[in-house]
């Protein structure tokens, strides 16, 4: 069903308008709970042919969080080691096997036999998307987020992934975040200096 109404302001400023990337973060727990949660909205949102590749990983416990920090730029260390979650966002090099089932209407699968760049584009771009719904849903439900690219894909697939057919993508931590710490908002560019109508 399509839902005509807009989001209140309130709403749109807890979204895009006044929400912020966190660096600091207050000592307060994250729910296993609201995890399953943040998925259950990030799996309904669109990616190309429902191929959803993005696979999750929330880092949570001490031990985990001390494997993730050799592979933290120095700049990064200390806002993901006080996060309460740093999850690593990856993407599934074989996600087309779901395709039968996240896509049954024809054989989808078959799309990505002989073409190892599509696959890797189309894991890449969806993973990326899935992300950015990660951060609204984490908004949305009262919680703040600070993405990061400052880290070694390698050491982290070889920590976190070297059993599966993940790669990662990006980091994203989560949790409460101390709005004193916040640096001044960076400006955006207008309208008619990103964007064409035509």
């Amino acid at each position: 069903m399509t839902n005509s109404l807009s989001l209140s302001s309130a709403d749109l400023d807890q979204l895009f308008g006044k929400a912020r990337s966190f660096n600091a973060w207050q000592k307060k727990d994250v729910p296993d709970a609201l995890l399953e949660e943040i998925y259950h909205l990030v799996k309904m949102a669109p990616t190309s042919a429902n191929c959803s590749p993005a696979r999750f990983v929330f880092l949570k416990s001490d031990d985990a969080k001390a494997r993730l920090e050799p592979a933290l730029s120095s700049g990064n260390i200390e806002k993901t080691m006080t996060a309460p979650i740093t999850v690593i966002v990856a993407y599934d090099n074989e996600f087309y096997e779901e395709l039968p089932k996240l896509f049954p209407h024809t054989d989808a699968r078959s799309w990505f036999n002989s073409s190892p760049e599509l696959i890797k584009e189309t894991a890449f771009r969806n993973s990326s998307m899935q992300a950015a719904y990660l951060i609204l849903a984490c908004r949305a439900l009262g919680l703040d987020t600070g993405p990061m690219s400052g880290f070694n894909n390698e050491l982290v697939d070889k920590i976190f992934l070297k059993d599966s057919n993940w790669t990662s993508n990006l980091l994203i931590n989560i949790g409460y975040g101390q709005e004193d710490q916040l640096y001044s908002r960076l400006p955006r560019l207008d309208f008619d200096e990103a964007c064409q109508i035509l």
